[in-house]
């Protein structure tokens, strides 16, 4: 390794493997709280209001911590594997 280059550690989870655990976790909540999951978090994604998410396990606050764009990445890799 050069010196000039910088190192970067990770710990845990990768961020793919992050979001794809927030988005399981919002998704469970969602039909505990008896809504379609699909079309509420695609009117998340699509609008940006967080009130598509419920607050149910604290599902609203799980997906905020999330860029929409960085959950759309995630989803669209998942579905082209």
């Amino acid at each position: 390794m050069n010196i000039n280059e910088t190192q970067k550690f990770q710990f845990g989870m990768n961020r793919d493997d992050q979001i794809h655990s927030i988005l399981t976790a919002v998704y469970a909540a969602l039909e505990e709280k008896g809504y379609n999951p699909v079309s509420q978090m695609v009117g998340y994604l699509l609008s940006g209001d967080p009130t598509y998410i419920t607050s149910h396990n604290n599902a609203r606050a799980l997906i905020t911590k999330v860029e929409r764009d960085e959950l759309l990445e995630v989803l669209v890799k998942s579905y082209v594997k």
